[in-house]
Formats: structure tokens, C-alpha cells, sequence
């Protein structure tokens, strides 16, 4: 399976369904028990916030957002990028990387053709265009008259290399600016435990490998964690790129006392059109917005852990009935039951006598639309993941794969951790972020019983390693579309990569070693973990 996730002989999902005919066949799990990993907690987790994620994509609400904001930070490079980043990033911590790159590109196209724009300059006159011509015997060239003429064409020069320097720099920040959005949507993906594949790989297996471990990776403590990792890692990276690809002149890139230019004003007022052209919020993208924001509100207050959450209240008991994929799915069907537009309970006739009520109206979300934009492949590919998972732990290969890992033991996990991040931030470059999760993540958690260390300790930060595929233009879609624009090239790419992949995994090792530890109390070995190896 790992051959053919890495090489896609087969497409993904198809990979993803050779554990329900090999285990069986081989007398490693009855059918019945692979089966049931195809459709875990997890991908209810997984198909719930993506049908809310639809319905925000299907209203527009995303475009309107993203526009609002760049409407606030206004169109100077360095505002103008950092709005850019900003936008991508809280978008892709709720819908899809791909669909928030494809919205987010073509408004940041639209913005770089109007402040790239060519100035209409007066035509110039030649020299030999200021006087009429004549015989060289009556119109001798005086030493003065060289001596303009040298002046004017070392004035053209300079010109010359003036238009070269400022295309150059064209050309740069518009590099700069089509590479924020491809990594912003990547690190954005990370703040939540929807926002990416490798999130939801880390929860499903954590439940599977360590079914004691009292539901410690959830929406809430997952967003504790890796937000403020995602804000470090941004604001650095903005910082970075703008080094890069617009230098740190304040006053050009951030505009500080100076005057707007007319290509400036031109390309605040594409923003401004398009933003018009969404015209007022209808009756289904304020519902659409409501029902998203209950979504994140029963997230954050089921189980915060540092109080009793509602779920706690409402049943009243140690077992764990309600999962994050229960309110996941729960706002979902109401996408399916809630009115697109507000109801008229009746209306009366022309001639004054009451009609019947008018109660039909298309829903906020149809099953169509649903269908059609879900990635369906990614359930079976988690579901394979997981079947996977658990055959190697009925087999007792993960067992086996950690003790051989028992030579770390005499490496500071620290180091463990940066030699880990770096082996699958290049791996996933290569490989979907999602196969290459499930492929480590089992092999992680028995190393770390092994060696006894805390499992999270290594598998969180591997989880976010995953997702920072920023060196190739093939390692993630955000990165594809970003490249077909023809702005980048892949060599421009690979370097800014590098150094991206160098930044994200510092910024993890400082996660997890401070406000990481004391969350998730990363400086003991849990008793949930012992249990397994027992």
C-alpha cells in the first residue's frame, strides 16, 4: 500500500481498499472487522464539516470574506500580501485548501494586472526631431550640440535601466504574492482538526491505537494548540517572503506617509467591484453563516476540558455519546431541512381572499450539490488508513516496528522530534499529505511506547509536518494551481520551499516544547498509552 499510495499506480482510494480483500484472504482480521474501519467516528468527523464547508463555498460567503478584508487592509504590497496570507489561511481553516487557492488566485491576478500596469508616458522627441534636416555643410554640430545630444541619450539610458529594475521588481512581487496564497492555505489548514487530512488521521488513530486516551485530541484542544502555531508560523513567513520578494522598504512596500498612486487606487477599486458584484447578503448566506458559526460554538463547548462542557451536562456520565462528529453532522442535516429563502406562511389574493400557504423553498443545500463536490475518495483513503492501522496492531507488526526504533532511546526526543518532522516534510512532497500521515502515525505511536515517551509528543508534531508541502508545484493542489498561473517557476518554488519547510518545523519544536507540554502534559508517559503495550 505504501508503494502504491507513493507511486499512485493505482488512484488512492482504489489503494485504500486492498486491506477489506488481503487481511481476510491472509487470516489476519475477519471481514466483518475490516470493514468497520471504512466508516469510523472519524470520516462522519470528516464528511460533516465538509458538507458545512460546501454550503459556505455553494453561497459565496467565502468570496465575501476575503473581499471584505482586502477592502480593510487596503492595496499597499506589503498590507496587500499580508491580507492575502490572513484571508487564505482563516478560509482554509474551514473549507478546502483547493477551492479557497482556486477563489483566492484570480482575485490576486485581477489586483496584480492593475498595479502592474503600464503608465501612459508622452512620446519623447529625438534629437533629430527638434530641428528640421539640412546638409551637413549648413548645420555643422557644434561641440555644444554633442554634448546635448550625449546628455539626452545617457538620460534615455538611465531611463532605460530604471523601466528594467521596476519590471524586475514587477515581476518579483508578483511571485511573492501567488506564493503566499498556496502556503497560507497550507498552514491555515492546520489550526483546525477539519482543516486537513493529516488532522483527522492523527484523531482516527489516536481512538484506534489508544482507546483509553479520554478523547484528548478533539476540536477544541486541537484548536489550542495549533492556532497559535499557525499565527507564529504566518507572521514569519509574511515577514520572509516580503524579505524576499519586496525587500523591507517601509515606505514603498507599507506605505507609510506616502500618497497612493492611481494604479494603487485602480486596483482597491477592482476589489471594491467585486465585492459590489456579490450584492447585499440574501436570506441563505445569513443562514448559512449562522448555522457555520453554531457549528464552531458546539465545537468549542462540548468538551473544552478546562471546564465540564454541554455534552457533559446533557448526559451526565463518563461515557463519551457525543463526538464532534455528532454536532458535525447534526448542522449538516439542517443544510438539508432549512428554507434558502424565509418562509411566507400565507399571502392574500388580488381580490382579498386568502390563498394557500407558501411553505415550499429549496433548501440551503441539496444533495446535487453535495454529491458532487465532496471528495468521496478521501473517506475510503481514511478508512484505509485506518483498516491498515489496525491490522498491523492484530498482527503485531507495529509492535514489532517500535522495538526495533528502542536504539532512540538514547536520543533527546527533542532531536527525535526535529529528525521526524524533517524525514516527512520530505516525504510529503512527494506523497498525499493524508497517505503519508497514515503511514507514519501507527509506526510513531508504538516508537514512542518503546522508547517511553509521551505518544503525542511525536505524532502531533509529525501530523502538522504532513501538511508542509510547500517545495513542489505536484506535493499539494494549492501549490498546482498556483504554479499554472505562470507567474513561478519550479526552481523558484523548490528555494522559497526550502527555507518555508525550515521555518514550519522550528515553529512546531517551539509548539510542542512549551504551550504543547503543558496542554497535553507532554512531560510524563500516560497510563492510556501503557495500556496498549499490555
Amino acid at each position: 500500500m505504501a508503494v502504491y499510495w507513493c507511486t499512485e499506480a493505482l488512484p488512492l482510494a482504489v489503494t485504500s481498499l486492498l486491506p477489506a480483500v488481503l487481511f481476510p484472504m491472509l487470516g489476519i482480521m475477519q471481514s466483518k472487522m475490516v470493514c468497520m474501519q471504512y466508516l469510523k467516528d472519524t470520516n462522519m468527523l470528516f464528511v460533516g464539516g465538509l458538507m458545512v464547508a460546501v454550503a459556505v463555498e455553494h453561497w459565496n460567503l467565502h468570496k465575501r470574506i476575503a473581499l471584505r478584508v482586502l477592502l480593510i487592509v487596503g492595496v499597499r504590497p506589503a498590507l496587500l500580501m499580508l491580507g492575502f496570507m490572513g484571508v487564505t489561511a482563516f478560509l482554509s481553516m474551514w473549507i478546502s485548501n483547493t477551492a479557497t487557492t482556486a477563489m483566492m488566485v484570480p482575485i490576486v491576478q485581477a489586483v496584480l494586472e492593475q498595479l502592474n500596469k503600464q503608465e501612459t508616458e508622452p512620446s519623447q522627441m529625438t534629437c533629430s526631431e527638434e530641428r528640421p534636416q539640412a546638409p551637413e555643410a549648413e548645420y555643422k554640430q557644434t561641440a555644444k550640440d554633442r554634448e546635448r545630444e550625449g546628455q539626452a541619450k545617457s538620460i534615455l539610458d538611465v531611463s532605460a535601466e530604471a523601466k528594467q529594475k521596476e519590471s524586475a521588481e514587477k515581476r518579483l512581487m508578483a511571485k511573492g504574492m501567488t506564493l503566499c496564497v498556496c502556503y497560507a492555505a497550507s498552514v491555515g489548514g492546520t489550526a483546525t482538526l477539519t482543516g486537513t487530512g493529516p488532522n483527522l488521521v492523527l484523531k482516527g488513530q489516536m481512538n484506534q491505537l489508544f482507546p483509553e486516551n479520554g478523547d484528548v485530541i478533539n476540536f477544541a484542544s486541537w484548536f489550542g494548540f495549533a492556532f497559535p502555531n499557525m499565527i507564529i508560523m504566518l507572521t514569519i513567513a509574511w515577514l520572509y517572503l516580503q524579505f524576499i520578494f519586496m525587500g523591507f522598504n517601509i515606505k514603498k512596500t507599507w506605505g507609510c506617509g506616502a500618497v497612493k498612486s492611481e494604479k494603487e487606487i485602480a486596483a482597491y477599486n477592482i476589489i471594491r467591484e467585486q465585492h459590489l458584484l456579490l450584492g447585499p447578503m440574501c436570506f441563505g448566506e445569513l443562514s448559512v453563516l449562522a448555522l457555520f458559526s453554531l457549528l464552531v460554538a458546539l465545537w468549542f463547548t462540548r468538551d473544552p476540558g478546562f471546564v465540564a462542557g454541554w455534552a457533559t451536562h446533557t448526559f451526565n456520565t463518563e461515557a463519551e455519546y457525543v463526538t464532534d462528529a455528532t454536532v458535525a453532522v447534526f448542522i449538516a442535516m439542517l443544510l438539508f431541512i432549512l428554507p434558502s429563502k424565509p418562509p411566507r406562511l400565507c399571502f392574500w389574493s388580488s381580490t382579498g381572499s386568502e390563498t394557500e400557504p407558501q411553505l415550499s423553498s429549496a433548501p440551503l443545500l441539496s444533495w446535487k450539490v453535495a454529491q458532487k463536490k465532496l471528495p468521496w475518495n478521501i473517506v475510503l483513503l481514511l478508512g484505509g488508513g485506518f483498516a491498515l492501522a489496525k491490522g498491523s496492531e492484530e498482527s503485531g507488526l507495529s509492535r514489532w516496528m517500535g522495538n526495533q526504533l528502542t536504539p532512540l532511546h538514547s536520543i533527546p526526543p527533542w532531536a527525535i522530534v526535529i529528525i521526524l518532522c524533517l524525514l516527512i516534510a520530505v516525504f510529503t512532497e512527494c506523497t498525499s499529505n493524508v497517505a503519508t500521515a497514515t503511514l507514519f502515525l501507527p509506526v510513531l505511536a508504538s516508537m514512542s511506547q518503546s522508547v517511553g515517551i509521551n505518544p503525542l509528543y511525536v505524532m502531533v508534531p509529525c501530523t502538522l509536518s504532513a501538511s508542509f508541502a510547500f517545495m513542489l508545484p505536484v506535493a499539494t493542489p494549492p501549490n498546482a494551481i498556483v504554479f499554472s498561473y505562470g507567474y513561478l517557476k519550479v526552481s523558484d518554488m523548490a528555494k522559497t520551499g526550502m527555507m518555508m519547510n525550515v521555518i514550519g518545523i522550528l515553529c512546531i519544536t517551539l509548539a510542542i516544547n512549551t504551550w504543547g507540554k503543558a496542554m497535553f502534559n507532554l512531560g510524563s508517559f500516560p497510563a492510556w498509552a501503557n495500556q496498549t503495550i499490555i
